[in-house]
């Protein structure tokens, strides 16, 4: 997925997912806890990837992780305007009040208020790139 995409968050607590991110989460994706107080979102098959490699771990290594995505995560599901419903619990953990922004992040979609979102992506500079790349020796 690719992408950033600004939405407002409905009085009853739901965001439009982007149409080119609906076809590649499915019908029914799943929503959990991500990384610097923002909300991921899985397809199943993307799910199932990450809940083997965490399964694969020993539990002394998975146990941090199993509660911080799966105790939080829920199946959700598009409606007709494509509206997916945020729980309260993971708006309250991601700081969702009214502008959100909506992220392409590669195997998964990203759920940022858009103020941390654009604190984040302003952090994000050419040196910590040209390092992450050199990295990967690209």
């Amino acid at each position: 997925m690719i992408g950033a995409y600004k939405h407002t968050l409905d009085a009853k607590g739901r965001i439009i997912v982007p149409s080119k991110f609906r076809e590649e989460l499915g019908s029914t994706f799943y929503i959990t806890k991500g990384l610097n107080k923002s909300l991921f979102a899985y397809s199943q098959q993307e799910w199932a990837v990450l809940e083997a490699k965490i399964k694969a771990l020993p539990m002394v290594k998975s146990r941090d992780l199993q509660l911080f995505f799966f105790s939080s995560a829920f199946e959700a599901e598009a409606d007709k305007q494509g509206r997916v419903l945020i729980t309260p619990d993971l708006r309250e953990y991601a700081g969702l009040t009214k502008d959100v922004t909506v992220i392409g992040a590669a195997n998964r979609m990203e759920i940022w208020d858009s103020a941390k979102w654009q604190e984040m992506s302003s952090a994000l500079t050419d040196e910590k790139i040209a390092e992450a790349m050199e990295a990967m020796d690209f």
